[in-house]
């Protein structure tokens, strides 16, 4: 169940929030004209702003969460998520964002970082798109079978980062947002994605989140088909059989994959080490960092199977993942890192393969898979690339996985629709500090920035599928 936040936190009620969608073209807003003010951002990084000079901070300078508008929609508690559910309008031609934390870090200034304003300031100043703010910190989860149809029929969803490790349940403090809650809302989240819904764009933790919840569904998956005894319709049982032993070949890698950090340290002896998917970084990494393309390891080296290897080289070569194709065509693309803690490249390699197998095993019986308890294994990605890595300023590769695209084909047209997933900020400038903090931003200022645009096109191609 929802909570709602303290008193003192609550400012704005459903009242105040705005039924018409835009706030600098009120009642304009829409699909179309969002998509083409994104891609006008996008063109150059010259031209001219194309909407209203409008202030988005409020009258006394203000640019918080339940404050004034442009900011007022935030889920408070029950009530304020059964609001927007009667007026599913608000929620479809906007984004929400999610926060695990109150903030994701802080910086040099001594200040708690919101990065999710940032987020809304961008959207809203670039395409006049409207925020929801989803609060879990402060006001828990509700059901994730309710909020993530709601959420994600929406242009984009966007799961902020945070303080809390992925690995430590004890970081988790919140006591009404403990980690399982939020591994249950980011697994429903990587098993909705559908030719109706929002791409999801997971920053920092949110990364983190999900590279621990690939694995956690692909343990689950091959836990049931393990489990089963017979399927209904599967003549011979053929279809049961082949995914079991596909299961049993991903059972007996994941139970023996280790992590080995470049330094030697074998962190993780399998899939079920609380640190398989999510370590502590050899270092903290913070500050402006230059995106790098990610080149697959040495098998020998690392001792990482040859098989997850050649499978994400396919998967590399037959998917385009937008920030790999950005940093091919630009000189350089500098963002911003705020983070101690790291995914494993060894998991997401295996994951990519582990999703692989399983899509290729349900090919042939897809439709048998189709009408059975199994069928939820037809919404799992298809696959998962590693786009971009970073290194220290010795060229030392820091972070391997610094951002993936999860690929979700579908199984009758082909077509493959794509999620994200960043351990840097986009949305934070080179100061690395929340809009409401300094002086606001402008348009100009954001089209020069390298990680502002790096997000503004995701959120342009994920609308596109």
């Amino acid at each position: 169940m929802i909570k709602s936040l303290k008193s003192e936190e609550k400012q704005t009620s459903t009242a105040d929030w705005r039924l018409i969608p835009g706030y600098l073209h009120q009642g304009y807003t829409d699909f179309e004209t969002v998509h083409i003010l994104l891609g006008r951002f996008l063109a150059d990084r010259t031209s001219e702003y194309p909407l209203t000079e409008k202030e988005l901070f409020a009258g006394d300078g203000i640019f918080e969460w339940g404050h004034a508008l442009p900011l007022e929609k935030v889920i408070h508690s029950q009530e304020d998520l059964e609001f927007l559910l009667k007026h599913p309008n608000l929620l479809r031609k906007s984004i929400t964002i999610i926060e695990p934390w109150e903030h994701v870090g802080v910086n040099a200034f001594g200040e708690n970082v919101r990065a999710s304003k940032n987020v809304a300031y961008i959207a809203q100043k670039v395409a006049d798109i409207d925020s929801v703010l989803l609060p879990v910190w402060a006001c828990g989860i509700i059901d994730p079978e309710i909020v993530v149809p709601a959420i994600a029929s929406g242009y984009a969803v966007i799961v902020e980062g945070g303080d809390p490790s992925v690995y430590d349940p004890s970081t988790w403090t919140s006591p009404v947002c403990p980690r399982e809650d939020m591994f249950a809302l980011v697994e429903k989240l990587l098993i909705s994605r559908s030719p109706a819904s929002a791409p999801v764009i997971f920053i920092c933790v949110g990364h983190q989140l999900a590279a621990e919840c690939h694995i956690r569904l692909i343990r689950k998956a091959v836990k049931q088909v393990l489990n089963m005894t017979s399927l209904e319709r599967d003549k011979n049982g053929r279809a049961l059989k082949s995914l079991q032993e596909v299961a049993e070949r991903i059972e007996a890698m994941g139970k023996t994959l280790k992590i080995k950090k470049r330094d030697g340290r074998i962190v993780a002896s399998g899939w079920n080490d609380d640190h398989f998917v999510v370590t502590r970084n050899e270092s903290k990494e913070v500050g402006t960092r230059v995106l790098l393309p990610y080149q697959s390891p040495d098998n020998e080296n690392l001792s990482i199977p040859w098989e997850i290897i050649h499978a994400h080289d396919v998967t590399s070569d037959t998917h385009e993942g937008v920030i790999d194709t950005t940093i091919q065509y630009e000189h350089e693309i500098s963002i911003s890192m705020f983070h101690s803690d790291e995914v494993n490249e060894e998991a997401i390699l295996f994951a990519n393969w582990a999703y692989r197998s399983i899509h290729d095993a349900i090919v042939p019986y897809r439709h048998v898979i189709a009408g059975s308890p199994l069928s939820w294994l037809i919404q799992l990605p298809d696959s998962i690339e590693i786009l971009c890595s970073t290194a220290e300023e010795s060229g030392e590769i820091l972070t391997e996985c610094s951002a993936t695209c999860i690929n979700y084909k579908d199984f009758e047209t082909k077509k493959i629709r794509r999620s994200f997933t960043c351990q840097f900020h986009p949305e934070l400038l080179e100061d690395l500090r929340a809009i409401g903090s300094g002086k606001p931003p402008s348009y100009s200022t954001l089209k020069q920035d390298d990680g502002v645009r790096l997000f503004v096109r995701l959120l342009y191609v994920g609308m596109q599928e």
